[in-house]
């Protein structure tokens, strides 16, 4: 009698399993339906009685803040489960916008740039904890060398915005056709130059600021180590196994590139005197991608530090993406930050007339990215994040998860 009901339990046990399965199917509904309901249920970000405010449409919004188009990728269960565009990509010309369509990632370039680095790194062109200037060749980082006892700067401390580099300014870009500085020019603050000179403010590794400077330095070490234009790198080593197609490091976008390239605009949803900016500084703003190419990049960021993947990264040197550092937020590449019963890896981005976010869980599988080619995109998205947030049932419901930096 004892065999017989053990027997019996888990017939019992898959026969509740699959009802409960089947229940929560009806309830999160079909993808259509999930995301109708993320469209039509768009709440205030944040703010008292932001949970009792009435549900607005996206459309709605999209026109309150003068957006004239978002798109968005939704991860769930480490899987791309939707990709959807909405509005124009032009103003003028009312151009449709497409999930095929391409924006500019602005600082979101820095975690994809980091894995670039890692990638070398794995490849043992240079040492993570290395002194990076004697990694560079042609341009030194004043002071940065360990001199009078302090610690040298290193590519982490680089790409983990905790070297010492001063510049917490955004990078304004240039309008196409204007002459462009090299990188020793940016770093130096030389003209063409539109930015003041890359330097060391305070002893390396010491506090956190937010420096695109930083990541500048580790691009043309980048470069100098391995022989290769950023860009071609960027290609042949992350974008291109990644089978992120609709992306390029290349500025000047490539003029075949254009017409699939989304036009920037201002506050009040108007089309910019130029279609765009452009940014000699590749690896901290000058990624054109589209929302499902970032989707597929933060699944493999989820997939190999779970030893799940090895497309770029081995498990050791991804964890290396979603580890901080120690001091400050940011580990090599991505901001953390622990909410719930676990680490969201993130990073959002602002470029002129562009405006995007990219926010994913480490372990559990879920994230979303949204980008929009208007200065007011961050109201939008903030909006669209918390209700896929609640659709998804992510562990951050109620409160946005922070974001401690600045723009690009």
């Amino acid at each position: 009698m004892s065999r017989s009901v053990h027997a019996r339990v888990p017939l019992v046990l898959l026969m509740f399993a699959a009802i409960v399965s089947t229940m929560l199917a009806q309830s999160s509904g079909t993808v259509e339906e999930r995301r109708a309901r993320i469209e039509a249920g768009l709440l205030p970000a944040t703010g008292r009685g932001a949970a009792k405010a009435p549900a607005m449409r996206l459309d709605e919004r999209m026109v309150f803040y003068k957006v004239p188009a978002v798109s968005v990728a939704v991860i769930d269960d480490g899987r791309l489960a939707w990709a959807h565009a909405w509005g124009v990509a032009n103003s003028d010309t009312k151009a449709s916008v497409t999930t095929y369509t391409m924006f500019q990632a602005a600082s979101i370039s820095k975690p994809v740039a980091a894995m670039v680095s890692l990638k070398a790194v794995q490849d043992r062109r240079f040492g993570l904890d290395q002194d990076i200037n004697t990694i560079l060749k042609s341009w030194k980082l004043p002071d940065g060398s360990g001199k009078d006892g302090s610690p040298a700067v290193t590519p982490r401390m680089l790409m983990s915005h905790t070297s010492g580099t001063g510049d917490a300014f955004g990078f304004p870009g240039y309008d196409p056709g204007t002459p462009l500085p090299t990188l020793q020019q940016i770093l130096d603050g030389d003209k063409p130059s539109n930015l003041r000179a890359v330097r060391l403010e305070r002893q390396p590794g010491s506090g956190f600021e937010y420096s695109g400077g930083a990541v500048l330095i580790q691009q043309l070490a980048l470069a100098e180590a391995t022989g290769k234009p950023f860009a071609q790198l960027a290609h042949d080593t992350v974008l291109g196994p990644l089978e992120m197609t609709n992306s390029t490091f290349e500025q000047p976008l490539p003029a075949g590139r254009a017409s699939h390239a989304a036009r920037a605009h201002g506050r009040m949803g108007q089309r910019m005197g130029a279609p765009w900016h452009v940014y000699p500084e590749q690896a901290a703003a000058g990624l054109w991608t589209t929302a499902t190419d970032l989707a597929r990049f933060a699944i493999e960021v989820q997939l190999a530090t779970q030893g799940r993947s090895e497309r770029v990264l081995s498990a050791t040197m991804a964890r290396e993406m979603v580890t901080p550092v120690g001091v400050g937020p940011f580990a090599v590449g991505f901001e953390m930050a622990k909410q719930g019963e676990g680490w969201y890896f993130m990073h959002s981005g602002s470029n002129w007339g562009f405006q995007c976010d990219l926010t994913a869980h480490r372990s559990k599988g879920y994230g979303a990215v949204i980008m929009a080619n208007g200065d007011n995109g961050g109201a939008v998205i903030a909006e669209l994040r918390r209700m896929i947030q609640q659709e998804y049932k992510w562990d951050v419901l109620d409160e946005p998860i922070p974001r401690r930096y600045g723009p690009t």
